[in-house]
């Protein structure tokens, strides 16, 4: 991309809203968008490049007042590198303990996905006594919250939040 884009491309290009793209500018998150001489907004290709960096900051949790200190931080001054490159590296570090974590979840569904898989092969309820083992660990919890009708859905008519058989 070598020509600058109006904010319905920029919206197309990134997946982000309008409103998202105008809010983002007057938060301080996106330097460099021009504008025209008609006053409409134009983001040269490096501005494109920054609001993809934006987004992946966000994405992955980085505050609003943390990005916006990293673009504060900016100009291409020397003398900000080094701080700059340390925000990167702690979100960086955020983003590799979430991955792990992710990881660690993952595991644990397809363990229980495994597990579920086994009882439909050998055609066993997760009440089966013939299974030697509670074949679903937290299955009581679930059943007290569910009832014996099935499962629970909100219960709008009330105007709280309730539980109630679907059956």
């Amino acid at each position: 991309m070598t020509t600058a884009l109006g904010i319905r491309e920029v919206s197309e290009h990134t997946g982000l809203s309008i409103d998202t793209l105008r809010w983002y500018e007057r938060e301080g998150l996106i330097p460099l968008v021009g504008r025209t001489p008609t006053g409409r907004r134009s983001y040269p290709p490096a501005a494109m490049r920054f609001i993809r960096l934006v987004q992946a900051l966000r994405r992955t949790g980085m505050p609003v007042a943390d990005v916006r200190h990293f673009v504060q931080l900016g100009g291409g001054r020397l003398e900000h590198h080094s701080t700059r490159m340390a925000l990167l590296e702690a979100q960086r570090g955020s983003i590799e303990r979430q991955v792990d974590q992710l990881h660690e979840d993952l595991a644990v569904l397809t363990a229980k996905i495994d597990q579920y898989r086994d009882l439909i092969t050998r055609g066993l309820d997760c009440e089966d006594e013939a299974a030697g083992r509670d074949a679903c660990p937290g299955g009581d919890d679930v059943r007290a919250l569910v009832g014996p009708g099935g499962p629970a859905t909100p219960d709008r008519g009330r105007g709280r939040a309730s539980l109630r058989s679907t059956s």
